[in-house]
């Protein structure tokens, strides 16, 4: 019996064969690579409504925010027009190519849409707008559609019209010389598009191109779908609906097994992601940020957090990560210019300077 039992336990010792860390599929280092070709990159704007006290950096610009959309600067409110155009001399520095800005439903939500609408237009106000591009990303708002997971848009003929009129009044600004274009089509965000609940998807995406297209514009549609979901999930709400889709901000993981080795998880995700939507004949565009900070928004969030560093090597390897896996379009999206809430910002601070306006050029543009 004695010897059956060492037999046993000599059999359950680790041979030359068995798995190790080494064999872990996320065991791999994102190598930083020089760009072999110029990405295409577009910000996140954000509608900032202040700077609560919890916000630990501040911009070289100073606090500001947009009251109903007015761009103001909280110290000195005589130079609030200027702040709109350092912001855009600071994309120039990074080569950033546009700005991406929130847009509600003007006739869903009218008083959403004024302010965002507002804010845009501080942006094509400004003296040297001329330099940078915009896109819009449009709010779908499920609620104010009308729509859930039992209760499709076509069920009601109203609010599905009042969808497509969205569209059609965002090509007032479709129409301006610095629009973004992608492959000579007009550049237009959905986010939240996996909750578009409706019986035919594709011909939902139809109607709005149709009804584009009689206006003098050819979209290029890019729709969003939630963080840490695989696109599968929703083929319903894309295929044969978009002309590319992204994952909204990975960063905000609320997850440690996610958290952890954060780069190699979102490395391998985004691989599944592209190859998947090529079988489709859409296109992916990786979406990055610097950091991420839940704290300051929620003060007693237990969420695992991603903080800067005075070398930005954390942005710089994540910037590798979306090199790694954009598609022909060479799409890159970062999020966020500008978002001070949630500490995702490349935006310069006091603290960190110009560092990360910086990496996105030398990461995303040959050259550089």
């Amino acid at each position: 019996m004695t010897l059956g039992f060492l037999a046993f336990l000599s059999s359950c010792k680790k041979g030359k064969s068995d798995p190790s860390i080494e064999d872990q599929v996320l065991n791999y280092e994102i190598p930083i690579t020089p760009p072999t070709r110029d990405y295409i990159l577009g910000a996140f704007y954000t509608n900032m409504s202040g700077f609560s006290q919890n916000i630990v950096e501040k911009p070289v610009v100073g606090p500001y925010f947009m009251n109903n959309g007015v761009l103001t600067s909280v110290s000195d409110p005589a130079s609030s027009g200027l702040i709109m155009e350092k912001h855009i001399e600071f994309a120039k520095k990074s080569k950033l190519n546009y700005f991406i800005f929130p847009v509600r439903s003007a006739n869903l939500d009218f008083n959403g849409y004024r302010t965002d609408s507002v804010l845009v237009n501080s942006f094509l106000n400004a003296a040297n707008s001329a330099d940078m591009s915009f896109a819009l990303s449009y709010n779908l708002d499920a609620g104010k559609l009308g729509v859930s997971s039992t209760v499709p848009i076509e069920n009601n003929g109203t609010l599905l019209e009042s969808f497509y009129k969205d569209f059609q009044r965002m090509a007032f600004y479709f129409g301006k010389t610095n629009y973004m274009k992608v492959n000579g089509k007009t550049l237009v965000i959905i986010n939240n598009a996996q909750n578009l609940n409706a019986n035919n998807n594709p011909a939902i995406y139809a109607e709005i191109r149709k009804r584009l297209s009689a206006l003098g514009f050819e979209l290029y549609i890019v729709g969003m779908q939630d963080r840490w979901s695989p696109p599968a999930r929703f083929y319903f709400r894309f295929q044969n609906c978009v002309d590319a889709m992204y994952e909204y901000n990975m960063i905000d993981t609320r997850d440690y097994d996610r958290y952890y080795l954060f780069l190699q998880n979102v490395d391998t995700g985004w691989k599944y992601w592209k190859e998947l939507l090529a079988t489709w004949n859409v296109e992916f565009i990786p979406s990055i940020s610097p950091a991420f900070n839940s704290k300051i928004s929620s003060p007693t969030s237990t969420n695992p957090n991603i903080s800067r560093t005075a070398d930005g090597l954390f942005y710089r390897k994540f910037c590798n990560v979306a090199k790694r896996n954009a598609t022909a379009s060479g799409l890159v999206f970062i999020d966020s210019f500008n978002n001070w809430t949630s500490d995702t910002q490349i935006e310069p601070a006091e603290s960190y300077g110009e560092l990360y306006l910086d990496i996105t050029r030398q990461e995303f543009k040959m050259g550089n």
